[in-house]
Formats: structure tokens, sequence, C-alpha cells
């Protein structure tokens, strides 16, 4: 315990007062992570659900393709086709907290005239397959974005549930329980100067 003194002790009730406003802010602050997480989660868990159904289709497109036109025709597409996607990294800011997020350059997905092959010997389930593919990979890399935004507010909401712990089990009640010691020393110093000044006055009045 520090030095018993009415100057430290309101001193530690104004750090009390500053640690209890310390706690709110940080609340509020966890709240509004929070609501940031469940406003994007909505997106994030939708395009999810697209991206699984697109995946379903594309894959019942290329076995209609792949029965119509053969494996090895199918399987020779993707050596004359492949390209590279432009994705840009950027640094974002929200609320004060900074992370990365991804950005497409330009369209995944291309029209079958643009494809490297001559699309009029195609069937339309191979275009559709691989219209979708493309589609996937586009939507691929929206969820990558959100999830590497949502992942940073996680992050962010436990290590501020952390120290508003600490705050309120360690810092609070440690100042609180010091508080109350000085203010009962101090109460009983003043009781028992109380209790001599009247003895005194009484054996001056006798």
């Amino acid at each position: 315990m520090i030095h018993p003194t009415r100057t430290n002790l309101l001193l530690l009730k104004e750090k009390a007062r500053s640690v209890t406003g310390s706690v709110g802010i940080l609340t509020a602050r966890r709240l509004a992570l929070i609501r940031e997480i469940l406003a994007i989660s909505t997106p994030f868990l939708q395009s999810r659900a697209e991206v699984k159904k697109a995946y379903t289709r594309a894959l019942t497109e290329m076995a209609l393709a792949s029965g119509l036109e053969g494996d090895d025709f199918v399987g020779s597409l993707p050596m004359g086709t492949a390209r590279d996607v432009g994705v840009e990294v950027g640094e974002r800011n929200v609320m004060g907290l900074r992370y990365r997020e991804i950005q497409v350059q330009g369209e995944v997905r291309r029209p079958p005239d643009e494809r490297g092959y001559d699309c009029r010997f195609t069937t339309p389930h191979l275009e559709e397959a691989i219209g979708l593919f493309e589609e996937i990979v586009a939507e691929m890399l929206v969820i990558a974005a959100f999830e590497v935004r949502m992942k940073r507010l996680g992050e962010e909401v436990v290590r501020v549930t952390r120290r508003i712990r600490v705050l309120e089990e360690r810092v609070l009640p440690g100042l609180q329980s010091e508080i109350r010691a000085i203010a009962h020393y101090i109460g009983e110093r003043e009781r028992e100067s109380f209790y001599r000044l009247k003895r005194f006055k009484e054996q001056r009045s006798g």
C-alpha cells in the first residue's frame, strides 16, 4: 500500500475514475468492431454460398462437356488459355485499424472469343463451365479480401477484450482495494485524534 495520505487517496480515486473511463471507451470500441464484423459477415456468407452453387454447376457442365467432347480435348484447353490475373494488394483503414485488401485488376471472366481457342467448335456446356470457373476465381478473390478484413477485426476484438478484462479484473480491483485501505486508515486516525482531543478537553475542564 502506498503512503496513506489524503493526497494519495485523491490521486488513487482519480486514477480509478480514469481506468473506469478507459473501460467505457474500450467497451464502445469493441461494440463498434463487432458491429463491423456483423455488417460484413452477411455478404461474406452470401459470397461463399454463391461460390458453392457455382462450383456445383461448373462441375456438372464440365462433366457434360467432357462426355460430349472427350477428356483429352477438354484437358488440353488450359495449356493454351492460361493467363495471369492482376491483383493489387493495398492497405485500408477501418476505425483506426489497418489491414490489407485485395483488389482484382480488370475482369476475370472473359468473353468466349478471348479465351484463346475457337469457340465455334465447342459445346455450350464447355463455355458455361469455363465461364463459371472464371466467376468462381473472381468471387474467391473477393472472399479472400473479406477473410483478411474479418480476421483483422476479430484479432482486434480479442485484443480489446483482453485489455478490458485486465482493467476490470486486476487494475480496478487493486485500486479500489488501496482506496478502501487508505480511507479506513485515515478514518481510524481521525477517530483517534478526535478521542484524544476530547479527552484533553475533559482533563482541562476537570
